[in-house]
């Protein structure tokens, strides 16, 4: 193999990689670790960076909408026809405001194409309400960081935590949260554990998916479901009581409500926020 850059051709169902120097492979605006994992009719596929894309055209690897597409903060058409919508423009902070708050706090700031927690304030929430969704985004820690991405948040308690479920945003290798799989990167904090060696070091861009039907949850990072789970299932109930979230009665009850990203005291970046309401 040669060591020229990799072009991709999609052809009769499947990608060829062409012309690529083995561990070189990367996809524009997406990047992935030493290896990706799919899961694909109950089974594990395991793939080394130089055969992934194989496994993407042959519909074993799970990848969140847009992660082909080399623009950041921009819908395809297929995207559009699909019902995505952008939540983040890449260049203002439309469409968010603060947790209990008119405005954006100033510690939220969009800087290169990402909105961005740069210094204290307070928990982003969308100005809109959903029920069911999917959403996908990409987030990025500083090492040791913290962050999370709760969904269905209603405004009655102090924090967006303590209504909305929480997808977990962290560098797992440099915080002591990593250190339980159930508040490690992608884990339903608290409640439903994520698996280890998913999740991308401090500093690069990860890919979450949060699938939200009726009850059922979904978390995806990478391109890998790390979390399902059912709201207000007796494995669910009993995982609350053992928890801190009994103390807030109505955690995870909301049938609709905001998009939260959370301002744990670390920097953080989100970009490619969109999402797709379901029927």
């Amino acid at each position: 193999m040669s060591g020229a850059p990799c072009s991709l051709v999609a052809a009769r169902g499947r990608l060829d990689q062409m012309g690529c120097a083995p561990g070189t492979a990367g996809l524009p605006g997406f990047g992935f670790g030493r290896y990706a994992s799919g899961l694909k009719g109950g089974g594990l596929v395991m793939a080394s960076q130089t055969s992934r894309y194989w496994l993407v055209g042959l519909g074993l690897l799970a990848l969140p909408a847009g992660a082909l597409r080399g623009q950041a903060n921009a819908l395809t058409p297929a995207e559009r026809a699909a019902g995505w919508r952008l939540l983040f423009d890449g260049r203002t902070t439309a469409g968010w405001r603060g947790y209990r708050m008119d405005s954006v706090p100033s510690g939220w700031r969009v800087e290169q194409g990402a909105l961005t927690r740069v210094q204290g304030g307070a928990d982003l929430i969308s100005r809109e309400e959903f029920a069911d969704f999917e959403l996908a985004l990409e987030w990025k820690v500083a090492p040791g960081g913290n962050s999370g991405i709760m969904y269905r948040v209603t405004e009655e308690y102090d924090y967006a935590y303590q209504s909305g479920p929480e997808f977990q945003v962290l560098d797992d290798a440099g915080h002591a949260d990593g250190k339980s799989r159930l508040t490690a990167a992608g884990a339903a904090y608290g409640l439903y554990p994520a698996p280890a060696g998913v999740v991308k070091p401090a500093g690069e861009w990860n890919a979450a998916r949060i699938v939200v039907r009726g009850a059922q949850v979904e978390h995806w990072l990478n391109g890998v479901k790390v979390v399902e789970y059912e709201l207000g299932s007796p494995d669910w109930e009993a995982r609350v009581r053992q928890s801190k979230f009994a103390q807030w009665p109505q955690y995870g009850r909301a049938a609709r409500g905001h998009i939260a990203l959370q301002d744990h005291g670390d920097w953080v970046a989100y970009r490619n926020i969109k999402l797709k309401e379901l029927p």
